[in-house]
């Protein structure tokens, strides 16, 4: 078979109808063959086939009568200089970093790894041969059917996101036909877009669906990377959640989830992992990168290039100094928007992304190609603002553009609802959207993505269950995990036949789903966690892909009292403007006051009262006072509410307050009585307010 010269872009491999382009860019390389292989069991490619030309460092080819389904790899020729930072092995065929689909999935062997086996990964390379195990590309025909269905595009003060895995939302749904359960299609089915639309979801964040693999160690423990934070191919739809056989289905399949989702009005946010690959440290495998020009992808200790500069925890960092690599990055974002029509990001350690020589630096040039891209700059961009290098915690430092999963709010809210003294200025803040971070940059409110759990930690339900992590199933001793969660035990450790520990565990789960719904900002919802999903103390089931970490569907009575709270929780929010406000709540001032924060005898907060150990606080939101606009511009009103809050361990009496705009207030919602009916009281009258609970009180005009 006879190769043309092709072009150099686009990279990776692209069929045009006629022929397939193959492109793939190295720096160092002295040479390049593409491999085809016919199907994915075959241990050894059919043809190896030289690609001759070379324009920009980009190596290409074009088979004219290549088509949809090709499998694919590359041997990659250079020298093998550890010393140097070069690691060319062509006994490895490796993974296209381009590839739109996986053809074959690698299977762990030996001869995936570059370096003599018993060495220190430095000394002479490997000449095993790995093309019988090695993961394999397919070219892919991207046409589909949109069926004219527009993306949602909710504003920002709207959004209400629930952080979900793929497979477990849907593996035990019974009301999800079985063949589709852990798939893409399991999740856009009917059953899972009712729930999400019960709970006032407007966009779902899904854990990495990029094609990742499963860490050596894992797989010998008879274990998997279930979470998928081991990415090796940014423009591939992970086959784990596929219905179909056919690799060409996968990216099918995830654009009909997208195309269902969509017409439900929910957007589609991927969480992503651009800060390093399953390659991991100098004793990891060559999959792909490394083999293909390991000193342009990867970070390499100065002085030391054998070794790698690690602000993961996973062995390497993606190396965004090199063009090339910031090139991967956006046209990888740029695919997944326009060709995949996803509505936004979140980016992994993404502090890891900003660091220019070793600091982090906010106006690295991550930042400048995003803010300055047409595309990627108008979707939904999060960060989680931390890496585990030193100065990694970058909460409140990304650029205008950016939300941020808030980890100073998730702290702020465990340690109060924890009854830890002295809580009530930071409580304040976070509930008012944490300006402190995001207002002197020019930021809104929705910046903060303000959550209690994800899915790295306890569960909701495991969170007030819980003192200590019980991880023994990961296979580490119960070493791996975060030991400070600041989770908060109630008097028992996990299960409980006690009923009154088991009501005050309940208690304590709506205190913080109601917290995150009155708070200003961003509602992230762990996926489960408005059913009572449990881990049973594991807080690192990062490799549990079992029943511990699926969401149970048991129509248990706790789980339909707590879905039907949150339920009551989406109507109060997409109800009152208040509580979705586009600006910052400015507190008192001449002709407008917003917000003001009441004692437990109705009056305003005095500045001793903030220090004098107190844990009730009110938040007194004022909807007359409200200066916003919606999408259109057009002025919105609402109501204006009374949030009280009682962490501490007494019941507490409370005036409510006397107030201008309201000689009654209305008692909605009140986390100690969930299932009471509405209360009417006075201005001016007492109530209790029930240790450790929270309620919403509506102002009346009479």
């Amino acid at each position: 078979m006879r190769v043309w010269p092709g072009r150099p872009y686009p990279l990776g491999a692209t069929w045009d109808g006629s022929g397939v382009n193959f492109a793939i860019f190295s720096e160092n390389a002295t040479s390049v063959h593409l491999c085809l292989f016919d199907q994915a069991t075959d241990t050894m490619e059919r043809l190896c086939l030289p690609l001759t030309d070379r324009t920009d460092r980009v190596w290409h080819g074009y088979l004219p009568d290549a088509k949809p389904g090709q499998l694919y790899g590359y041997r990659v020729h250079g020298p093998w200089e550890p010393a140097r930072g070069f690691r060319f092995n062509p006994a490895k065929v490796l993974l296209d970093p381009y590839a739109r689909a996986i053809g074959r999935v690698p299977t762990w062997h030996p001869s995936l790894f570059g370096y003599a086996p018993g060495t220190d990964g430095d000394a002479a390379a490997d000449e095993q041969d790995s093309a019988a195990h090695a993961a394999l590309g397919a070219v892919v025909d991207t046409g589909f059917d949109r069926r004219g269905i527009e993306r949602p595009m909710v504003p920002w003060c709207d959004t209400v996101i629930y952080e979900m895995h793929v497979k477990g939302m849907t593996a035990l749904h019974p009301l999800v036909p079985e063949e589709l359960r852990g798939t893409y299609l399991g999740l856009a089915s009917e059953p899972v877009i009712k729930h999400l639309h019960d709970l006032g979801v407007t966009a779902v964040e899904l854990m990495p669906i990029h094609f990742h693999v499963d860490e050596h160690h894992l797989v010998e423990r008879g274990l998997t990377n279930y979470w998928g934070y081991n990415t090796l191919g940014y423009f591939a739809p992970d086959t784990r959640f596929v219905v179909s056989k056919d690799p060409l289905d996968a990216v099918r399949e995830f654009k009909a989830m997208v195309r269902a989702l969509h017409a439900a009005g929910l957007e589609v946010i991927l969480d992503v992992v651009y800060n390093h690959t399953a390659e991991g440290g100098h004793l990891g495998p060559t999959l792909s990168f490394r083999g293909i020009d390991n000193t342009t992808y990867y970070r390499l200790e100065p002085g030391q290039p054998s070794r790698y500069q690690d602000f993961t925890g996973c062995g390497n960092t993606l190396n965004m100094q090199a063009p090339q690599v910031l090139q991967l990055l956006m046209d990888s974002l740029r695919y997944w928007v326009e060709e995949m029509h996803v509505d936004g990001f979140r980016f992994d350690l993404a502090s890891a992304l900003a660091r220019e020589l070793h600091a982090v630096d906010r106006l690295s040039a991550f930042f400048d190609v995003i803010q300055q891209d047409p595309v990627i700059s108008r979707v939904k961009l999060i960060a989680e603002p931390w890496d585990v290098g030193e100065g990694g915690y970058q909460v409140g430092n990304f650029p205008p553009g950016w939300a941020e999963w808030n980890g100073l709010y998730r702290d702020a809210i465990r340690r109060y609802w924890r009854g830890d003294d002295n809580m009530l200025p930071e409580l304040a803040t976070r509930l008012a959207g944490s300006s402190d971070l995001y207002g002197t940059s020019g930021r809104q409110p929705h910046a903060s993505i303000n959550f209690v759990t994800s899915h790295d930690g306890y569960s909701l339900a495991d969170l007030v269950a819980y003192q200590d992590k019980h991880n023994e199933a990961n296979g580490e001793e119960n070493r791996d995990g975060d030991s400070n969660n600041m989770s908060w035990n109630s008097g028992a450790e996990g299960p409980t036949d006690d009923p009154a520990i088991q009501d005050l565990r309940a208690r304590q789960q709506r205190n913080f789903l109601l917290t995150l719904a009155v708070s200003q900002g961003t509602p992230m919802i762990s996926g489960g966690d408005e059913i009572g999903r449990t881990q049973q103390g594991n807080n690192n089931a990062y490799c549990q892909d079992s029943p511990l970490s699926w969401t149970s569907w048991e129509e248990t009575e706790q789980a339909r009292s707590l879905r039907a709270f949150v339920a009551r929780l989406k109507e109060l929010r997409a109800g009152e403007p208040v509580l979705r406000r586009r600006t910052f709540l400015s507190g008192r001032r001449p002709g407008n006051t917003d917000v003001m924060w009441m004692r437990s005898d109705g009056e305003e907060m005095t500045e001793a009262d903030w220090t004098n150990g107190h844990r009730v606080l009110g938040m007194l939101l004022n909807g007359q006072g409200i200066q916003e606009r919606d999408a259109k511009g057009e002025p919105v009103t609402g109501g204006t509410l009374l949030v009280l809050f009682n962490s501490g361990p007494e019941d507490q009496a409370i005036t409510l307050p006397r107030w201008r705009h309201a000689s009654a207030w209305t008692r909605v919602i009140d986390t100690a009585k969930p299932d009471d009916e509405a209360l009417n009281l006075g201005a001016g009258s007492t109530w209790t307010l029930t240790s450790r609970s929270s309620a919403v009180w509506r102002a009346q005009q009479q």
